[in-house]
């Protein structure tokens, strides 16, 4: 066989190839609409693997290589982590709980559902690309952007607190309870409490 006559018969075999692969993400598609339709578009239901699957692969290809190289220019130290879970416990722990778990009434009623941060799923991701996600958000889920324009260092704490997270311990569990924001329900029991206490006081010889 000639070159010319193995490069038409290469060139075919490549454009059936594409046609196929063109095909069959146009079912896939198709199946996963006529799915999602059947399944409705309530928050209230887990996403189905296929799709928490599919989601996760494209965010990650979105992600700038440049950005998913880059490095903590916060070394780990105990002033930093400090901050950072600061942070994390006034705006983080909502969504994803003090422990990273995401096991909160907010986190529970989200689509998708937030990670269990402490697995080897989050873990695995680069400071990079933990940071880029933080800075950025994600779109269409209940993750916002949460960095300013520039240098984000609030961010960059954050991804030194979410290494944390394996092994967050007890004590450090509480000190975050105390800086979880308060909903009114919590602030009307503390000023009850605070009213009973200072009848107590007023009523004691």
């Amino acid at each position: 066989m000639s070159r010319e006559r193995m490069g038409i018969v290469m060139l075919r075999s490549f454009g059936f190839l594409l046609i196929g692969g063109l095909a069959l993400i146009g079912v896939l598609t198709l199946v996963g609409v006529v799915l999602s339709i059947r399944q409705g578009f309530g928050s209230r239901e887990a996403p189905p693997a296929w799709e928490a699957f599919v989601a996760k692969r494209i965010y990650r290809l979105s992600i700038p290589e440049e950005a998913r190289l880059q490095q903590n220019p916060f070394p780990p130290s105990r002033d930093w982590l400090q901050q950072g879970m600061e942070h994390y416990a006034d705006h983080c722990a909502q969504c994803h709980a003090n422990n990273g778990s995401g096991e909160t009434e907010m986190g529970k009623n989200l689509y998708p559902r937030p990670p269990d941060m402490r697995k080897p799923e989050t873990q695995r991701l680069t400071d990079g690309e933990l940071y880029y996600i933080i800075h950025n958000g994600i779109r269409l889920t209940g993750m916002p952007a949460w960095g300013e324009n520039g240098h984000d260092a609030e961010s960059w704490k954050l991804v030194l607190f979410l290494r944390h997270l394996p092994k967050l311990t007890r004590e450090e569990e509480l000190q975050m309870e105390q800086l979880n924001p308060k909903g009114p329900k919590e602030r009307a029991e503390e000023q009850e409490e605070e009213h009973f206490l200072e009848g107590e006081d007023k009523s004691s010889p």
